[in-house]
């Protein structure tokens, strides 16, 4: 990550290796398509954020059943596309499923090229193996690639920092580098099966981009008494992330994002570890990150339909 830049009233930074000059600050998708969100509103936040200076649009193919990539396709139009980098994620690890969600996804968000396309959900150690076999997911974001719908991968995770390590490891054993890797950073995972301990220093060793989410984790971290909004932001702000991705379902929470960026300073080792030691206690046990102590937000356990057909060679092996 490059020295930030500022420009109007956000952040830019370089996203890993990949030189794309991002804004710090990411629009998460899932927000703008939930029910309690009407069309309108979805579509006014992500205008408004883009207006604003916000460059870095967040998605995936299986948010809402797919409202939140229709929602992002709508607000996109009328040259907006042009003013953002635009990611999305998708669920299959055979070859044939991934093709097919991003190739919907394309359909719903109306673009001919997605900047960067991202395997989501990698939470078990499976996953990696899965991705990269020759009939794997890798294999259809790569021709992907090559016919120019996508740009760049990356790969994101929320469950145990050893799997993103692991991800990291069999890509390496394939030749491969990922340009990007989405994983939780906030005031509790400092305490507790750590990401940003042991995963962001690898990904700095290696120069991929670092994009951090669930900084609240949809307001959950609140719920502990123990920091503010702004607080969780400027700690995902701190460590060496590209973008701090963060889901907005309102103006007013557009608005704190924004402010987030205006009162932001960097802070050195003491007043982080003052930050820190106001969550330690509640984080100790990771209840108030369930998405790595329950299986509530794994959206892919929940539909395996989604992962597609093991690779075959594995049936054969099974079968002899």
């Amino acid at each position: 990550m490059s020295e930030n830049t500022s420009n109007s009233e956000m952040l830019y930074r370089t996203l890993g290796s990949t030189g794309e000059k991002v804004s710090a600050i990411g629009l998460g998708g899932w927000h703008i398509g939930l029910k309690y969100v009407d069309e309108q509103l979805g579509m006014r936040i992500v205008r408004s954020a883009i207006d604003r200076g916000i460059t870095f649009m967040d998605n995936s193919w299986d948010y809402n059943g797919g409202v939140s990539d229709i929602r992002m396709g709508k607000a996109l139009r009328d040259g907006y596309r042009d003013k953002v980098f635009l990611m999305t994620k998708i669920d299959g690890r055979s070859k044939k499923e991934a093709a097919r969600q991003l190739d919907e996804s394309l359909q719903r968000l109306q673009v001919d090229c997605i900047d960067l396309v991202q395997h989501h959900e990698i939470l078990r150690f499976e996953d990696p193996h899965r991705v990269f076999d020759p009939e794997g997911a890798n294999a259809a974001l790569m021709e992907a690639r090559e016919a120019g719908k996508l740009r760049y991968i990356g790969f994101t995770g929320h469950k145990d920092p050893q799997i993103h390590l692991h991800m990291l490891e069999v890509a390496a054993s394939y030749g491969f580098k990922f340009d990007a890797a989405q994983m939780p950073l906030n005031v509790m995972d400092a305490h507790y099966r750590s990401f940003a301990k042991l995963v962001v220093p690898e990904l700095v060793k290696q120069d991929i981009g670092i994009l951090g989410m669930k900084s609240m984790a949809n307001g959950i971290l609140l719920r502990s008494n123990t920091v503010t909004a702004i607080e969780c932001l400027h700690y995902a702000l701190n460590l060496p992330t590209s973008v701090v991705i963060t889901g907005i379902d309102s103006m007013e929470v557009l608005d704190q994002a924004f402010e987030a960026v205006r009162t932001f300073q960097p802070m050195n080792e003491e007043q982080v570890r003052s930050l820190l030691a106001k969550t330690a206690e509640a984080a100790s046990r990771g209840e108030f990150e369930p998405f790595k102590t329950s299986s509530i937000f794994d959206s892919t356990a929940q539909n395996r339909d989604w992962l597609g057909d093991e690779p075959q060679r594995i049936q054969q092996l099974m079968r002899t």
